[in-house]
């Protein structure tokens, strides 16, 4: 009698567990849309960047470099190839890590901003001792803070949750810490970076739901502050009153010449521009063609069209940023995500309304497209962040409610 056939049952298939699993599916696992949304938008602003930069930089970069008319562009180049990396390691990271390094960053740039100021380090550059030097590198550490008040605030309103609704608990802690970095900063005498840095932290907390009647007192008197340092100093007088006299030439030649040659600029450019690369204001007749005024020459060389398109770049970009913030799962995401897209869409309409005439001039770059190392490297640091949090945005709530169900099965297997 011949016995059955023996059935042979399949090799149990046996997942990957721990850190493998993780690498397997981090590797291959689909990003959000709103990552990509946010990471085109800002790879498009820098290219745009690098274009105008190279165009507008061509005539003082062969002034000052013996004809070498590409050294300006060549050095943002530079940058953006160091930032843009950095950007995406950045989105990378988990957030437990930025929370950790949090303090650290804020007080490393605080010292380097006292080095500044109270040093003979600090270097004055258009009238505001706002550089450092150490050796062959000079660099801004103000901008340093503005990445780090990101990282801070989105610790301490962590911590500080269910104290938002409190001033004595909640919102004075960060508005003194914050607004000491801030201080600073004002020490070095720049009034328009100490404003988009004052906007980031009161912008981030009313986003973020603090109310606004607890708000009321600071605003005041940070209004207060501001009108103070602004009568201070005779030359932001100068500029103030030029920007309120009605015939702006006829006042003050000098402190009207670069609002004046700025509109020109906009005004020769048209509907559809002269082109690109043939800008008559970059020959020297435009100050800070590159940085604080490229708006001047994006609207001359592309016209109202490449202006319209450069402004609706950061309509997108602003939409992208929030909506990370509305799907962010965690305290952090949602305050980073704010401090960002208060900080960078509110500077680009700072730096435009200067360049229209709707604002005095501040001295605040167009983030992501005009010249300026420091300013593209942590601007492109903080949007890392940002992505780190638009990558998953229910990651850390899924590891929350997960971990009492692995607390609950171990006792079971305990047992």
């Amino acid at each position: 009698m011949t016995s059955p056939p023996r059935t042979t049952r399949p090799a149990k298939r046996t997942e990957p567990t721990g850190l493998a699993a993780r690498i397997r599916l981090g590797a291959f696992r689909p990003e959000s849309k709103d990552y990509f949304l946010l990471l085109g938008t800002v790879l498009f602003l820098v290219v745009l960047g690098l274009v105008m930069v190279l165009s507008s930089s061509q005539v003082e970069s062969a002034l000052a470099n013996d004809g070498d008319f590409t050294s300006r562009a060549a050095q943002q180049a530079t940058y953006a190839l160091i930032g843009v990396p950095v950007m995406l390691l950045a989105g990378r990271m988990p957030e437990r890590f930025w929370m950790r390094i949090a303090w650290l960053v804020l007080g490393v740039a605080c010292i380097l901003q006292l080095l500044v100021v109270a040093t003979p380090l600090g270097v004055e550059v258009g009238g505001n001792t706002n550089w450092l030097r150490l050796g062959p590198v000079q660099f801004q550490p103000s901008e340093l803070i503005k990445v780090a008040l990101v990282l801070w605030l989105g610790l301490i309103v962590t911590k500080k949750q269910d104290h938002l609704g409190d001033f004595g608990k909640g919102v004075m802690p960060i508005l003194l810490v914050g607004g000491g970095a801030i201080g600073l900063v004002l020490l070095g005498g720049d009034l328009g970076t100490v404003m988009v840095m004052a906007a980031m932290l009161l912008g981030t907390l009313f986003l973020i739901g603090v109310p606004l009647r607890l708000l009321a007192v600071p605003v005041l008197f940070g209004a207060a502050a501001f009108t103070l340092v602004a009568v201070s100093s005779e030359s932001r007088m100068r500029r103030i009153t030029a920007f309120l006299e009605e015939d702006c030439a006829r006042y003050n030649l000098g402190d009207c010449w670069q609002i004046q040659h700025g509109t020109f600029a906009m005004a020769n450019g048209g509907v559809f521009g002269v082109g690109l690369g043939n800008s008559a204001a970059k020959w020297s007749w435009l100050p800070a063609a590159d940085n604080d005024f490229i708006f001047a020459i994006i609207g001359e060389e592309l016209g109202l069209i490449g202006a319209v398109v450069v402004i609706g770049l950061f309509v997108v970009l602003a939409v992208a940023l929030a909506r990370v913030m509305r799907s962010a799962a965690t305290p952090f995401g949602r305050t980073v995500a704010a401090a960002v897209l208060v900080w960078v869409v509110g500077q680009a309409c700072v730096n435009i309304g200067v360049v229209l005439g709707v604002f005095p001039v501040l001295g605040v770059p167009l983030p992501l497209v005009s010249a300026g190392g420091t300013a593209l490297l942590t601007t492109l640091f903080a949007i890392g962040v940002v992505l780190s949090v638009a990558r998953d945005p229910g990651v850390p709530a899924r590891a929350n409610a997960k971990a009492p169900a692995r607390r609950t099965s171990k006792a079971t297997r305990s047992r």
